[in-house]
């Protein structure tokens, strides 16, 4: 499935369901189903927040044994990876606030990807199925 969505304001609920809607995702098991929208919601909300894109497409598909989600939009490049981890450890005073919601992604997804590319943003979750 490649879907866009043009204008995105206020349509975050709608992306979630419409991914978590999708056969491939139907397919996977509870625990898994529940990584997805943790992840899905979390890159989704990063766009509609920060990025300042009016638009995202959304592919999901399996490709070689795994769950792919791809997000690109049209925002300023923003590489969500490059960011230090959070000090999951520290005390919650002491922890500094962002990042936390990209750490789970790269924890329960099997591999998270960035890069931009012809002037859009694209960011990739593969899950092991």
């Amino acid at each position: 499935m490649i879907k866009r969505f043009d204008p995105i304001e206020g349509r975050n609920a709608e992306i979630i369901e419409t991914v978590m809607a999708c056969p491939e995702v139907q397919s996977l098991d509870e625990s898994q189903q529940f990584k997805v929208r943790l992840c899905v919601e979390e890159v989704e909300e990063n766009i509609l927040c920060y990025s300042g894109s009016l638009w995202v497409e959304v592919y999901v598909g399996i490709e070689d044994n795994r769950l792919v989600i791809r997000f690109s939009d049209g925002g300023m490049e923003f590489d969500p990876l490059a960011k230090e981890d959070p000090d999951i450890n520290a005390k919650l005073e002491d922890r500094r606030i962002g990042g936390l919601g990209i750490f789970l992604c790269k924890q329960m997804m099997t591999s998270v990807n960035y890069h931009f590319e012809n002037g859009c943003n694209v960011f990739t979750m593969k899950l092991a199925i």
